[in-house]
């Protein structure tokens, strides 16, 4: 997507803002702001802040507005395009058609190469492949994987269960094409923020059940998991902080049709009977994020089912973090430490054949 001349403009103005001496930038986020024994960093509260001087928001009243907004949003936040990475279009056969994904390859790197197959978050109604441009090249060069970056189907034209039957799609495809992609077969991980962590950990699931090929490795960034409970993280940090209670119904209304079963394990993967088996995940949640405890939850049932699981907890972040790097050392500081867990859990693939079923 190109980036209007204006943009440019104030998207440096916003990074420079985050240049500006502590005391000053204390000044325009306001007195620190504490809940639950958290702090929240000042770059996330200087971003809200501008937030709010700007009137932006993940939601902003009719769908095709918000899909803009994000689109615009993201342009402020994510910073500079993040080289050397290559990029080519993909196809992916769905439906007697076809979806867009990207293929993002860092400078250099050999192949067969380890590859992740990556869902955009957006509440499963907005957010796209251009929304998560720099964070799809980040992950690719910081891991030092290839990264498809997946389009897949968004709701109200297409809702629930299409998003999660196009995720199940594309984990097959990339895995049937490895050779053509440059990946190893047996490393390919998936993974995705909010509701693109909601699909990874679908695909991670279906798969493994039906008896595979199956991912082998998840990175379930502030991932939605439980469409049945409201939390505890949900009443604390439902407003205000940029995904909110609201919002959340919003994107439900949207993608969830009326009638469906909430417990179905393609919406709500906490909710299925077995996570045995389950490939190795790292789950990472936001302090100040209402879906902060499901994602938890997520974590301590795997956990419990003998799944190896690495969660990380950012105490002192809000929801969207992933693309908020080109504003603020606190955010790529969260970031980093992912990429070095996808980085791990691939090269421990390696070394050790996976035993997951049908592998």
């Amino acid at each position: 997507m190109a980036i209007q001349p204006q943009v440019r403009v104030q998207a440096a103005a916003a990074q420079l803002l985050f240049w500006l001496p502590r005391p000053l930038r204390r000044l325009i986020a306001g007195p620190a702001l504490r809940l639950d024994g958290q702090e929240l960093a000042l770059d996330a509260q200087l971003l809200l802040r501008l937030q709010k001087l700007n009137g932006g928001g993940l939601v902003s009243g009719s769908v095709a507005r918000s899909r803009a907004l994000l689109e615009l949003g993201t342009q402020l936040v994510s910073g500079k395009r993040i080289e050397p990475v290559s990029t080519r279009e993909v196809e992916i056969p769905v439906d007697g058609g076809a979806l867009e994904a990207t293929l993002y390859t860092p400078a250099g790197l050999p192949e067969p190469s380890g590859l992740l197959v990556f869902f955009h978050g957006g509440g499963w109604v907005v957010g796209s492949r251009a929304t998560h441009d720099n964070a799809s090249r980040y992950l690719a060069k910081n891991t030092g994987v290839r990264v498809l970056s997946v389009e897949y189907r968004l709701a109200p034209e297409h809702p629930f269960p299409v998003p999660a039957q196009d995720a199940l799609a594309a984990f097959a495809h990339a895995h049937a094409q490895a050779g053509e992609l440059g990946a190893d077969p047996d490393r390919i991980a998936v993974g995705g923020d909010s509701a693109g962590g909601n699909l990874a950990a679908v695909v991670a699931l279906a798969t493994t059940r039906a008896g595979g090929p199956a991912p082998a490795f998840q990175l379930l960034i502030y991932p939605a998991v439980d469409f049945t409970t409201r939390r505890r993280s949900r009443e604390l940090f439902g407003a205000d902080l940029f995904l909110t209670d609201e919002g959340m119904k919003w994107f439900e209304s949207h993608y969830v049709p009326e009638g469906t079963e909430l417990t179905d394990p393609l919406l709500s993967p906490l909710l299925a009977p077995d996570h045995s088996g389950l490939p190795p995940a790292f789950i990472v949640t936001a302090g100040f994020d209402p879906l902060r405890d499901e994602g938890e939850a997520y974590a301590e049932k795997l956990r419990a089912a003998g799944v190896q699981v690495g969660l990380s907890r950012q105490a002192d972040l809000i929801h969207g973090f992933l693309n908020f790097t080109g504003v603020g050392s606190r955010f790529r500081e969260a970031v980093a430490e992912m990429t070095g867990a996808l980085r791990l859990g691939l090269a421990e693939t390696k070394k050790a054949p996976s035993t997951q079923p049908g592998r």
